[in-house]
C-alpha cells in the first residue's frame, strides 16, 4: 500500500472549511467580519464542488495515460504503479483518495475520499461500484453528516455495482459480491454477499497474482 490506515486520520474531510472553521477559537472568530467569513465560505465551497467536477471531465478523457497525469498532477490522487483507472469514474475530494500499486479501478466507479478512502495493492473494483465514505443521518433534527474512513487491503475483489459504506475495512484478499451492500467489516479472504453482506464463504490463502491490466482508451 501506499499510505497506511493511520494517514486516514489526516487526510480525510477534517480539512473541510467547516471543520476546520469550527476548530477557531471564538477571539479569531470575532476578528474576522461576519461577511468576509460568509464570502470565505462561499469562495471555498464553490472550489470545493469545482474540484469534483474537474475529476468527473478528466473521468471522460480517452486517453488512460493523460487521465493518470491529471489524477496525480493536479488533483493529488496518490496512485501507485501500474494502477490503471477506466473511463467515467468519479471522486469526491480527490486529494482524500489514495490507491497502491497494480490495482485496477473499472469504469464507473464512484471513489469518496472525503473521510479517507484507502485502497490496496493489486485490488480490482468492478464496474458501477460506489465507495462512500460520508452520508447523512437520518435521524439527525438537522440532517448532519456522519462518516468515518474505508480501507480496502490488498488483492480484494470488489464485484460490480457494489457498495461499500462509511468505515469499513475490507480485509486482505477478501471477495465482495456483486450487488452486495457492505456495512461492517469485512474478514481476510472472507466473500460476502447480499443485502447486507453476510460471509458466504472463504477464498484460498495463497494468492500471488499481480494484476497488470489497462486499456488505451479505457
Amino acid at each position: 500500500m501506499t499510505k497506511q490506515p493511520g494517514d486516514l486520520a489526516t487526510n480525510g474531510v477534517y480539512g473541510d472549511y467547516q471543520q476546520r472553521s469550527a476548530r477557531l477559537s471564538p477571539r479569531l472568530r470575532r476578528l474576522i467580519p461576519l461577511q468576509l467569513r460568509s464570502f470565505l465560505t462561499k469562495l471555498y465551497w464553490h472550489w470545493y464542488d469545482a474540484r469534483d467536477s474537474i475529476a468527473e471531465a478528466v473521468g471522460w478523457l480517452p486517453s488512460h495515460g493523460l487521465r493518470l497525469l491529471l489524477y496525480r498532477r493536479f488533483l493529488r490522487i496518490s496512485i501507485g504503479q501500474r494502477t490503471s483507472i477506466h473511463r467515467n469514474c468519479r471522486f469526491y475530494r480527490p486529494s482524500g483518495v489514495s490507491i497502491g500499486s497494480h490495482s485496477i479501478i473499472n469504469r464507473d466507479v464512484l471513489l469518496d475520499g472525503r473521510m479517507g478512502l484507502l485502497i490496496g495493492d493489486n485490488v480490482s473494483v468492478s464496474e458501477g461500484t460506489a465507495i462512500i465514505t460520508l452520508e447523512h443521518d437520518p435521524n439527525s433534527p438537522t440532517f448532519e453528516t456522519r462518516g468515518a474512513p474505508v480501507r480496502i487491503g490488498d488483492r480484494v475483489f470488489v464485484g460490480a455495482r457494489a457498495i461499500l459504506l462509511p468505515g469499513v475495512t475490507i480485509g486482505e484478499g477478501a471477495v465482495v459480491a456483486t450487488g452486495a451492500v457492505v456495512t461492517r467489516d469485512v474478514e481476510p479472504f472472507a466473500i460476502v454477499a447480499g443485502v447486507p453482506a453476510r460471509p458466504i464463504g472463504q477464498r484460498r490463502h495463497d494468492l500471488t497474482y499481480t494484476l497488470d491490466y489497462r486499456k488505451f482508451l479505457g
